[in-house]
């Protein structure tokens, strides 16, 4: 699991390689991600904005940018957090993300960004 905390929200990624959902021979190779966010601070904030960067062993490079995260922007309150699941696919069987949340603190309008660890997708028959 990869974890970073920014502005007292803590991020932790973990993968899963879908087999079921991937076709090793026509390069299409998919990932699963569950994210927690975690709220360390003493006042609600809310993600506004994500920002991914997604980097394929095969040598593509791709950016995604939204609102809010599958379809929400979440109000995490102290000590809360907020999970969801995504997905990515790659044209290898190795790669990684990492990216940005952008978030206001509800007290003030403050904005600010949470960075979202590095994290691996690397599919399991390639650390054999």
């Amino acid at each position: 699991m990869a974890t970073q905390i920014t502005e007292n929200v803590k991020v932790s990624v973990e993968t899963v390689y879908q087999s079921e959902y991937s076709n090793p021979q026509n390069d299409h190779y998919m990932f699963a991600y569950h994210v927690t966010i975690e709220n360390l601070g003493e006042h609600s904030v809310q993600l506004l904005r994500r920002h991914w960067v997604i980097f394929d062993s095969a040598g593509a490079k791709r950016e995604v940018e939204g609102e809010g995260v599958v379809g929400v922007q979440p109000v995490i309150a102290p000590g809360e957090t907020h999970d969801y699941v995504s997905g990515c696919n790659l044209q290898s069987e190795m790669g990684f993300m990492e990216g940005t949340y952008q978030m206001m603190r509800e007290v003030d309008g403050v904005m600010f960004e949470v960075h979202i660890p590095r994290f691996s997708l690397v599919a399991p028959f390639r650390m054999n």
